[in-house]
């Protein structure tokens, strides 16, 4: 606390033979200068605390006057006045005593023996003693502090509190007190912090509010680089000195390193799960350890799920992968990622669904996200996870642009030509087989593409085929007869049918 001394530990000492003649009900006030002043108007130079000590010669001669040179004085809050007598005066006048008992302001009589200096150097000597005192305390305090930070925040939330003789609150960022020691504090401070933390919003800061009773709040913020932890709040009974904001300063960056462990530990253990689970996707034979390092990414019967996002570039891959990674540090998951150029592949527990994988892309920025692609993979056995990123790979290749992720197994029967390569291999075969039948019913105005496309899907059934297409099964038989011997093929072979069928789709 600031440094200070009460006015009775002045009085209290023999040597100065000083005598209190008034106002004794403000023999705790503090003294934190001394000044001697014979000016009739001193309050101007005055800024409070001060003890002035004065023989009288400018004191108004009036006794009306007398009482507000007093009335000034302890409007701008000195601690005491310390009359010499022997010289203007031969006692304290007392119309100053009555003022000084009025207005429970010290006033005391100096015997013309005692020097002013004398006072002078024996608060000031004081003074000192009480600073060497703090700095002492403060360098005995520290390393409790630092041993303190070793169990972790109440302990040193603890030692704070005994350090500076305050109630420590720490405050994790959400806003809520994660330790109060000795006890919380009333429901009115508690009010003021939440009032403090609201205007700050997301932002770091320190603030110091004067709350009733004399009391202090003082405000500091745990932080970390850019990463605001939470806040150390201390609640006093009076300002804190310089020392005690050291104090108060070094514990802040011990609770910020104690906040920084499990994040340095997460970044650790991502990295390694990034490493094991480049090695497996390069070389599936690697050791044992690499796989048990992935076990921790599997649900309780050993299935995995991969979600594969092809983003724009890789700047926006990395804000991906930075998205989703905090989208699971609230639910004290691992990530297991792996980043190739513009693709993040993430494993996920084989129990997650379609909606858990959409609900880590809710913090990527609008522009990754309106450009990102993404594809999921069914659950497979952990030993099967790069079958899994394949088919997360190829799912995301035939996804929309800031679509749901699509799950490859939801888009059977039409998963060929969701795939651009699909889509070229398959548009040159069907040029290349039905290029003769488009040329035939464009000579001849017939339509045997229809007939063969009717033909192919209803599984070479006439009646089916006939009634789909609204004629007679005989016309069919001969229409599928002129199909085959302009195509130069036999109709009746399953594999003819197959290899015409996808050549009849890729023309749509």
């Amino acid at each position: 606390m600031n440094s200070g001394i009460p006015v009775r530990w002045v009085l209290s000492q023999p040597e100065l033979g000083l005598v209190l003649r008034g106002g004794g009900g403000g023999l705790g006030r503090t003294i934190t200068l001394v000044i001697t002043s014979e000016l009739a108007e001193p309050q101007q130079w005055m800024s409070g605390g001060e003890l002035v000590l004065t023989t009288g010669m400018g004191l108004p001669l009036g006794r009306a006057d007398r009482q507000r040179y007093l009335e000034d004085l302890h409007a701008v809050g000195i601690a005491g006045l310390g009359f010499g007598v022997g010289l203007s005066y031969e006692t304290v006048p007392e119309d100053l005593i009555e003022a000084a008992d009025r207005l429970g302001l010290p006033l005391f009589e100096v015997p013309l023996p005692t020097p002013f200096g004398a006072i002078t150097k024996k608060v000031m000597q004081r003074l000192a003693d009480q600073e060497y005192e703090q700095v002492l305390r403060a360098s005995r305090a520290q390393p409790r502090l630092t041993r303190a930070a070793i169990q972790g925040a109440r302990a040193m939330s603890k030692e704070l509190a005994a350090a500076l003789s305050a109630t420590v609150l720490v405050i994790g960022a959400d806003g809520a007190i994660a330790e109060a020691q000795p006890r919380k504090p009333a429901a009115g401070i508690l009010e003021r912090i939440e009032e403090f933390l609201g205007a700050r919003g997301d932002g770091a800061g320190s603030g110091v509010i004067q709350v009733g009773s004399g009391q202090y709040l003082v405000l500091q913020a745990i932080t970390a680089g850019q990463t605001v932890h939470g806040y150390l709040a201390v609640v006093t009974d009076a300002a804190l000195s310089p020392v005690d904001q050291v104090l108060l300063g070094h514990a802040s960056s011990l609770l910020a390193i104690d906040f920084e462990k499990p994040a340095r530990l997460r970044i650790a253990q991502n990295r390694l799960n990034s490493q094991a689970m480049a090695m497996l996707l390069a070389e599936p034979g690697d050791p044992d350890t690499m796989w048990q390092t992935l076990g921790t990414a599997a649900d309780r019967t050993g299935r995995v799920r991969a979600l594969v996002l092809r983003c724009a570039s890789p700047g926006a891959a990395v804000q991906a992968l930075e998205a989703v990674d905090a989208q699971l540090r609230p639910l004290n998951r691992q990530l297991f990622a792996h980043v190739a150029g513009d693709r993040v592949a993430v494993l996920l527990s084989g129990s997650d669904s379609d909606d858990t994988a959409e609900q880590l892309l809710t913090g990527l920025p609008a522009p990754v996200r309106a450009t990102m692609r993404a594809g999921l993979s069914a659950p497979q056995p952990l030993r099967r996870f790069t079958s899994a990123v394949e088919h997360a790979e190829l799912a995301a290749s035939a996804a929309l642009p800031g679509a749901r992720p699509l799950e490859l197994a939801a888009s059977a029967g039409h998963a060929l030509l969701a795939f651009p390569e699909a889509q070229r291999v398959l548009g040159a075969v069907s040029e290349a087989m039905l290029q003769p039948l488009v040329d035939y019913d464009e000579r001849n105005g017939t339509d045997l593409i229809g007939s063969l496309r009717a033909y192919l899907e209803a599984h070479g059934q006439w009646e089916t085929a006939a009634t789909v297409l609204g004629v007679h099964r005989h016309t069919l038989r001969s229409r599928v007869a002129k199909i085959e011997s302009v195509l130069g093929c036999q109709l009746d072979q399953a594999l003819v049918r197959a290899e015409l069928l996808l050549a009849v789709i890729a023309r749509r």
